[in-house]
């Protein structure tokens, strides 16, 4: 006789941790808050670009080369998805959450990289606007990084994603170094001036940095500072497990 053949049992599907939501008054001040801070990086950013355009040394691409700039832009584009997402949770992702913390590494690297080596840089010209210069320096860097603490409308990021949060400054700074003397956005990164020795360490620091921020940004995701609710974790949920 032949042994009956078990049936395989089906593979259980793979949970996925939803994002806590927030709501109420603190919902609110989330959205009112990344709305205005957005808005007003895209005024800084406009009117630096606008002051740039009327220097004879402007350039399209080096203007948008600027890690700055497009760390701002990043970050500008997450407060924004912070705001869809808390206006309508279920457009909430893993994609908009890994975004969201990519952006805060990236950002709080630009403040903190700008007023320990940078302070004295500008943009590269004359037609720096200090205002300006400060709302990307230092309000949106010290923004981003208390928003992304406070508020945890967020899921926990796999650390498998660090890698993926390190492929942007990498291929910024390789894009950099390659276009050469063409384009030398900062000091640190003039070969011909320092050396490739001295240039290689400061990268080798920043990319520590990154990688740094970037692994507390993903830790954070696993921590509660605000009181906030699961979607699977409602009213209703609450009230039968009250009564249970």
């Amino acid at each position: 006789m032949t042994r009956p053949v078990a049936a395989s049992r089906p593979r259980p599907a793979p949970v996925v941790e939803l994002a806590p939501r927030l709501d109420g008054p603190t919902a609110r001040l989330a959205v009112v808050l990344r709305a205005l801070v957005a808005l007003m990086v895209v005024v800084a950013v406009s009117a630096q670009w606008s002051a740039s355009v009327a220097t004879p040394v402007y350039r399209f691409v080096n203007f948008f080369g600027y890690f700055t700039i497009q760390s701002n832009l990043i970050m500008t584009l997450a407060l924004v998805v912070g705001v869809v997402t808390v206006v309508s949770p279920a457009a909430a992702s893993r994609w908009t959450d890994g975004l969201r913390g990519a952006a805060t590494a990236y950002i709080a690297t630009t403040g903190v990289v700008y007023n320990l080596l940078l302070t004295d840089a500008g943009l590269g010209s004359s037609a720096s606007l200090p205002w300006a210069s400060d709302v990307m320096h230092k309000v949106l860097p010290l923004y981003a990084v208390l928003d992304w603490i406070v508020f945890r409308d967020r899921a926990p990021i796999p650390w498998s994603r660090l890698p993926l949060f390190l492929a942007y400054p990498l291929a910024w700074t390789i894009v950099v170094l390659v276009r050469g003397h063409d384009f030398v956005p900062y000091p640190f990164l003039d070969v011909e001036r320092l050396g490739g020795g001295v240039v290689a360490a400061y990268c080798v620091g920043i990319a520590v940095f990154i990688a740094g921020a970037s692994a507390l940004a993903i830790a954070a995701t696993r921590f509660a500072f605000v009181r906030v609710e699961r979607p699977a974790d409602g009213p209703t949920a609450r009230a039968q497990r009250s009564g249970s």
